[in-house]
């Protein structure tokens, strides 16, 4: 359905559930997926407005852990693995125990001058194998027996924020961690692209039909509301964020890209908390090797150029950095040289505010699998959450994740 059309046929249309129709509509993606908000930055409420910023970057597909941090010591880890495992004089290692991947050499200059907490066996509790089930409990961080329609974040955003520009996606749709009850982020990779588009001409029509009496917060009113408020989101971030030209060279690749914007966002003072980012691949169950080397160079160089940026333009010391991934893979190899569906992996956490710096735990253990071969959780991912919410946005967390978690100490 063409966008003019729902606004040439507004008059017929009956009333019905505002989030049905958002997501039955050509609208709910992209610049149009977005909350009620107010219109303009100036009515945010100062007490909203802080400087720390979280960037989550999220490695989609599972990636393979024990091939990423690498317990080099353990003849199991060989044994399980005898033409996947990474051999031991290729690797970068951090102690006796562990190492990196070979194409992490970037990631290792960020853990040599502090910069980078390394978080083993996190998981949750029964885990599922499902790429989209297991995205969702990551996203929504809800027990993986029970649903969400909210995110996280989203409703992190629901809560304390008050403008969808507070958290946004540099992709052109939005994941469900950023989606709340009240309030979403804003999905854009492109801030001019995000502006012209909020410039159409059927702006107009919306503009006409905002203050009919027969709309109501239950049917196309919450619409209309929508757009027009999103278009002044779009005008302010374009605004804001043109001022800024990156000086650094980003890799030439679409993760490089979406960091560069990430960076461009945060240097330009752009009043957003949370960016969230993608780098799509990592579900390697045929010829591992070359795929996740390819992968985690493109990570690790985007990464370092990422902090560069910022600390060129004093703003890394009030980021802080957080990469999952849904699962972690078998600790054995499959027969096509690749590995299957797994559960507990390493979390990264980088910033220059680290209490725990370095390994923040041990080594996964590969004597104790679970009945289908795969590593044990340690550490519940929520608590990585109550973490950050607590004690970097400073937010209750328990309100934002709907229970207690017991807090880490990284930061």
């Amino acid at each position: 359905m063409h966008p003019v059309n729902v606004f040439t046929r507004i008059p017929n249309v009956l009333i019905m559930d505002r989030r049905k129709f958002l997501k039955q509509s050509s609208l709910a993606s992209s610049l149009f997926f977005v909350p009620s908000f107010v219109k303009a930055f100036e009515q945010v409420a100062s007490s909203n407005l802080g400087y720390k910023r979280l960037v989550i970057i999220q490695l989609s597909g599972g990636n393979d852990g024990l091939n990423t941090v690498v317990p080099f010591r353990n003849d199991l880890y060989y044994r399980e693995r005898p033409t996947l495992a990474i051999a031991k004089n290729e690797i970068i290692k951090l102690n006796d125990e562990l190492g990196l991947h070979p194409n992490l050499t970037p990631l290792k200059r960020l853990y040599d001058q502090g910069y980078l907490t390394i978080i083993n066996n996190v998981g949750y509790p029964n885990p599922v194998r499902s790429h989209f089930r297991s995205m969702d409990i990551w996203q929504t961080a809800t027990d993986s027996d029970k649903f969400s329609q909210s995110g996280w974040l989203g409703r992190y955003l629901d809560n304390y924020a008050k403008n969808p520009h507070a958290a946004i996606e540099i992709d052109d749709s939005l994941s469900l961690a950023m989606k709340g009850e009240r309030l979403n982020g804003i999905a854009t990779q492109n801030p001019d692209i995000l502006y012209n588009l909020s410039r159409d001409p059927y702006f107009k029509n919306i503009n006409k039909h905002q203050n009919d009496a027969h709309l109501s917060e239950h049917n196309l009113g919450y619409l209309y509301k929508t757009m027009i408020e999103a278009q002044s989101s779009a005008k302010y971030i374009f605004e804001t964020s043109k001022t800024v030209t990156s000086l650094k060279e980003y890799p030439n690749n679409k993760f490089g890209k979406q960091l560069k914007t990430t960076a461009k966002f945060i240097n330009s003072g752009l009043d957003t908390k949370v960016f969230y980012t993608s780098l799509n691949g990592f579900d390697t169950h045929v010829n591992q090797l070359n795929t996740q080397k390819r992968l985690l160079k493109t990570y690790a160089e985007g990464i370092e150029t990422f902090v560069e940026d910022l600390k060129a333009n004093d703003t890394f010391k009030d980021t802080l950095i957080l990469t999952f991934s849904e699962f972690g893979r078998r600790v054995k190899q499959n027969a096509n040289v690749g590995t299957d569906h797994g559960t507990a992996n390493n979390v990264f956490i980088i910033g220059d505010q680290l209490k725990k710096q370095g390994l923040y735990n041990d080594s996964p253990n590969l004597s104790n699998l679970d009945d289908n071969g795969d590593l044990k959780f340690e550490i519940d991912f929520r608590t990585i959450y109550a973490t950050v919410l607590d004690k970097w946005l400073e937010v209750n967390d328990e309100k934002v994740l709907n229970k207690s978690f017991i807090q880490l100490d990284f930061i």
